[in-house]
């Protein structure tokens, strides 16, 4: 399978300028891809094809005076830019075909250079490449300092270089990963686990460990209050207020990164101990709309999920998606009787058939594993015996406890 692997760049004053050249000119090609496109409808023509595009928009425009600053960037750049303008067109029309599944995407639209994220892809052809040193070599950029969190598995087929936000910069590597290299760092498991999750505490699960909610936004929002604060108090179009701005967005992403290293560490762990893993298909959209969006969204739980899914299709492990309205914190997971809904204030509950005491949110992962158990059973899904200790390859610093929950 594909994966990406994201670095940080520290690019110096120079090539800081050449890079924003760069992002600008992309952008100039992938807008003019997209007003000839948007031409050709309002005049009931045919959709210029991708070799017009790229005759038109960089071959000839270089050539003129409006456009001959193009020739300064590399032409890979500018190719690229012309194809995310086909792949934006192609997902659209299928989207309103029905071909395409998910959320329905809209017609492309024109980037502007204050998007809070600028991004240029370097393919083979660039002759990109990894100095000898340890630098990016760029082609009209130059050699780029990078920090190597890890190494890279296999050689990259294409590098894209990204601006974010809070204004730093990035190199993000395509990697086809080695199955047997993922199968000795994943040996086989012959443990299952289901994972109920939560607000009160991130997830609890069947074996009764408890890992408690980090609540990194709750944790930062005197930090974000005080500068969005500041932010709305300078003059627009100021320096001062860019460097507010600045302060804002790198307050966001300290949160974000933050956030998504936990979910890694815990994913890695929680796949690394077990063959099986059953999990709630949680209606995260509908309560982002409630009273408890902030919290939600502060848990991420879509992210956590989709890292779980990745993984366990990656070192061969089994995620089963437990349907939204399975009444796991109804039914009793010792003897099966359904008790009926209970409010959220309940956490504790007696089942009147066999009188066993029920933790809500440990007897609701209980009966995730049950029913994850009997899925993986129905499809002939094998959980292999053999547990041995593999090896932590995740890179991250920010820890987690999971302890058992007190009787």
């Amino acid at each position: 399978m594909q994966l990406r692997y994201s670095f940080r760049l520290y690019p110096d004053t120079a090539q800081r300028t050449a890079l924003d050249q760069a992002f600008g000119c992309a952008r100039v090609v992938f807008n003019d891809a997209v007003r000839a496109r948007e031409d050709a409808r309002k005049a009931g023509a045919a959709f210029p094809t991708a070799g017009e595009l790229s005759k038109k928009l960089i071959t000839r425009a270089k050539q003129t005076v409006e456009r001959c600053w193009l020739g300064e960037v590399s032409v890979v750049v500018l190719q690229q830019a012309l194809r995310d303008a086909e792949a934006a067109y192609r997902n659209f029309f299928a989207s309103l075909k029905g071909v395409r599944k998910g959320t329905r995407v809209g017609a492309p639209r024109f980037k502007s250079r204050k998007d809070n994220r600028q991004s240029i892809r370097f393919t083979a052809n660039a002759r990109w490449s990894v100095t000898g040193s340890g630098r990016l070599n760029l082609p009209k950029i130059g050699a780029v300092k990078v920090k190597w969190s890890r190494t890279l598995p296999t050689a990259p087929s294409s590098v894209t270089v990204i601006k974010d936000a809070a204004g730093r910069y990035f190199a993000s590597f395509v990697i086809d990963t080695d199955p047997a290299a993922d199968a000795t760092a994943m040996p086989d498991s012959d443990q299952m686990v289901g994972i109920d999750l939560g607000l009160t505490h991130f997830a609890v699960l069947s074996d009764g460990r408890v890992i408690d909610s980090p609540r990194f936004l709750r944790r930062a929002e005197k930090k974000l209050k005080k500068a969005q604060r500041d932010l709305s108090r300078k003059q627009k179009g100021s320096k001062n207020r860019e460097e507010a701005r600045l302060k804002v967005a790198r307050a966001h992403a300290q949160v974000a990164d933050t956030r998504r290293e936990f979910h890694h560490q815990l994913s890695t762990k929680l796949i690394r101990e077990n063959q099986a893993i059953g999990v709630e298909d949680l209606a995260v959209k509908g309560l982002a709309r409630t009273r408890l969006a902030k919290s939600v969204h502060d848990a991420g739980w879509a992210q956590f999920v989709a890292m779980l899914e990745y993984k366990a299709v990656r070192y061969g492990r089994t995620l089963v998606k437990i349907g939204r309205f399975e009444p796991t914190s109804q039914t009793c997971s010792a003897c099966g009787v359904k008790d009926g809904p209970k409010p959220l204030h309940i956490r504790e509950w007696t089942c009147p058939a066999c009188g066993t005491v029920h933790d809500r949110d440990h007897n609701a992962a209980k009966n995730v594993k049950t029913a994850a158990g009997l899925a993986v059973t129905a499809c002939r899904a094998q959980v292999r015996p053999g547990l041995v200790l593999a090896q932590y390859d995740e890179a991250g610093s920010h820890g987690f406890s999971l302890e058992p929950r007190a009787a």
